[in-house]
């Protein structure tokens, strides 16, 4: 295992900034108590953990595409082929209820993570990535699960 460069852990952890608030601010308690102005709603609870969570996993899903272009044949078309599908996945969620469409978060962020796994052990991507991620999706999972726990 190669250490995780400063920059991505840095960047990856404040990354989680909206996970860890959206997380909090679903137990309303937490915001009746909190000096915070008026917020609007997309900004706290289960609405910015959807809404965020869907623009991390497309853009983590496309991280993947860039490990199968670097990777070339035979492997090129099955990454080609990972990368687009948690994309595709929550897009089939979008209409559904905030119940479900943080069930099919936690699903993509769990299944991106056992694609990131695929990636790593046909050594396309950094020694450091599976730490990274491991700890990342950790937190991320943990952050919906609270939102799915406290939705009205």
């Amino acid at each position: 295992m190669t250490r995780i460069p400063t920059s991505a852990l840095i960047l990856g952890l404040a990354g989680l900034i909206p996970f860890l608030w959206g997380a909090s601010s679903s137990v309303s308690l937490l915001l009746e108590y909190m000096p915070v102005p008026a917020l609007d709603p997309v900004f706290v609870g289960s609405s910015l953990l959807i809404t965020y969570g869907t623009i991390i996993l497309s853009f983590m899903a496309g991280v993947i595409w860039g490990f199968a272009a670097k990777a070339g044949d035979p492997w090129m078309p099955i990454g080609l082929a990972l990368s687009v599908t948690p994309a595709l996945w929550i897009f089939f969620f979008t209409a559904h209820s905030d119940r479900i469409q943080i069930l099919a978060l936690i699903g993509g962020f769990v299944s991106l993570l056992l694609i990131d796994y695929t990636c790593a052990r046909h050594g396309i991507a950094p020694g450091w990535w599976m730490p990274l991620r491991l700890l990342l999706t950790g937190v991320v999972v943990f952050c919906l699960a609270i939102g799915f726990l406290f939705l009205p």
